[in-house]
């Protein structure tokens, strides 16, 4: 029998909810509850209704991606920002046997899964069309999550993933090699390899200090914003791990870097981020080389990601997108 990640994507799913059918039943819920998928990508998402209306999210989490203390940590950090007033963040809500984290055995799998449940957080996410609105307010907000990682003492046994260049284009890639990306051909992979290798010249100039590098929430997007009225909560911490704070200003332009009103949105965010917390001139300066970082960590996901609709999506075109990047930047820093 095939191992579940050699399985076509059709058949993963229904293995998939069959877990989350498995799973429904750890928690107090009502009986006959049914998950309904709503997003896969590392993980599988599904809300779960109860008398018609959405009242619980559940992650089913990917095999080995997270070890069970890394998403307890995950867990500490996001109900820290909740209590310290920091965050709006999910709750998360414990099993019939007390614990955060399910560990959840089901037929089709190697090794079982971890499954966490949360309370589910009313608020629409902000619409494209919309950029120019929110973006002075996901940069305020990312900045209050950042004074709050500088202060905040971590519990013993805290484990995150790092994201730094060894990490995301280096030799240790946590999402596969850039080389691997979609349409790659040899005039692309020079180009690249040389927009890398500036990269990690001016992260080592930059450095690692506490006032530059620390815990971020990886994936700072539109996307993982809920406005709730006068509200705005942060969802999706799944990324969130160590690396540079000008790292979530960058996660904030994803999959659109090559938009050319790209600058006026960071423009926006730099504004609403100086709201609540110093951003000095020269660390401003250097955004561009976060924004040429995440764009190729990127093709290195949809190489590696090429059976998510996201990836699908983004595709081909996307590779051939990042070449104008890729030399804007080399002009202006190579």
């Amino acid at each position: 029998m095939p191992s579940f990640e050699n399985l076509p994507h059709e058949e993963q799913l229904k293995l998939l909810q069959g877990l989350a059918e498995i799973a429904v039943g750890v928690f107090d819920l009502p009986p006959g509850v049914e998950p309904v998928l709503i997003n896969v990508s590392e993980n599988a998402t599904y809300r779960i209704d109860i008398d018609g209306r959405p009242q619980f999210a559940m992650r089913v989490h990917r095999d080995r991606y997270h070890t069970k203390a890394g998403i307890a940590s995950e867990l500490a950090w996001l109900r820290a920002l909740r209590r310290d007033g920091a965050a709006i963040t999910p709750i998360p809500v414990p099993g019939s046997n007390g614990e955060l984290i399910q560990v959840i055995d089901a037929p089709g799998f190697p090794r079982p899964r971890h499954v966490v449940l949360s309370r589910w957080e009313s608020g629409f996410e902000p619409p494209e069309d919309a950029l120019f609105q929110y973006f002075e307010v996901l940069g305020e907000v990312t900045a209050r999550m950042h004074r709050h990682a500088r202060d905040w003492v971590r519990p013993a046994g805290f484990e995150r993933h790092t994201w730094d260049y060894e990490t995301s284009l280096g030799s240790k890639p946590h999402w596969g090699s850039w080389r691997d990306g979609m349409g790659l051909d040899p005039a692309k992979e020079s180009l690249f390899a040389r927009t890398a290798e500036t990269i990690e010249r001016r992260l080592q100039r930059f450095g690692k200090g506490p006032e530059r590098f620390g815990l971020v929430h990886c994936d700072m997007r539109l996307a993982n914003l809920l406005i709730d009225g006068d509200i705005t909560k942060v969802i999706d911490f799944d990324d969130c791990g160590f690396g540079y704070f000008l790292y979530d200003c960058a996660t904030a332009v994803s999959f659109i870097e090559h938009r050319p009103d790209i600058p006026d949105l960071l423009d926006l965010w730099v504004r609403g981020y100086r709201r609540a917390a110093d951003l000095p001139k020269e660390d401003e300066a250097e955004i561009p080389t976060f924004v040429m970082f995440r764009r190729l960590l990127l093709v290195a996901w949809i190489g590696s990601h090429s059976e998510t609709n996201l990836a699908k999506s983004m595709g081909v075109p996307y590779t051939h997108d990042t070449v104008g990047l890729c030399d804007r930047y080399l002009t202006r820093f190579g």
